[in-house]
């Protein structure tokens, strides 16, 4: 596998749980899967709390970031919402996944189900430092679209 590896202590919090997993060498998140016994249906714009029966441990330094799969919301019209949602390195409760049906039609999603993904990346504190005016920048105060669509 490309890249650094470390050691992230995951626990199963039920028996037979299926642990994130990356799909391919190039792949940037782990797919998480449904934790549930039964499908379940989600109504057009229905929204529900998704477990995988994992908790984690992060480094101190580490983040975890919980993303949509593009194939689950192009295929059935569920994605994430809260995106991305964060896992903060203290966090140590299951990790559920905020699933909503953009779709106009009803949705399911069954048991073992690759829901969602995760990235793990480094992250800093920062410590603000109070100024009178900040540094100038072409772009300056130019907001959304400012730089053009093309």
């Amino acid at each position: 596998m490309g890249g650094i590896s470390r050691f992230v202590q995951i626990q199963r919090l039920r028996p037979g749980v299926l642990l994130p997993a990356y799909q391919t060498l190039g792949s940037a998140g782990m797919d998480l899967y449904a934790d549930i016994e039964a499908p379940i249906g989600l109504d057009s714009l229905e929204r529900i709390l998704v477990p995988t029966g994992i908790a984690i441990a992060l480094p101190e330094d580490c983040e975890a970031q919980i993303r949509p799969r593009s194939g689950l919301s192009w295929k059935k019209g569920l994605t994430c919402l809260n995106t991305p949602g964060t896992v903060d390195a203290d966090y140590r409760g299951e990790l559920k996944i905020l699933v909503i049906n953009l779709s106009k039609t009803p949705e399911e999603i069954q048991p073992g189900e690759r829901i969602a993904q995760l990235v793990v990346s480094r992250r800093i504190q920062v410590v603000w430092e109070e100024v009178e005016v900040l540094e100038a920048t072409f772009r300056g105060e130019g907001g959304f679209g400012s730089t053009g669509v093309r």
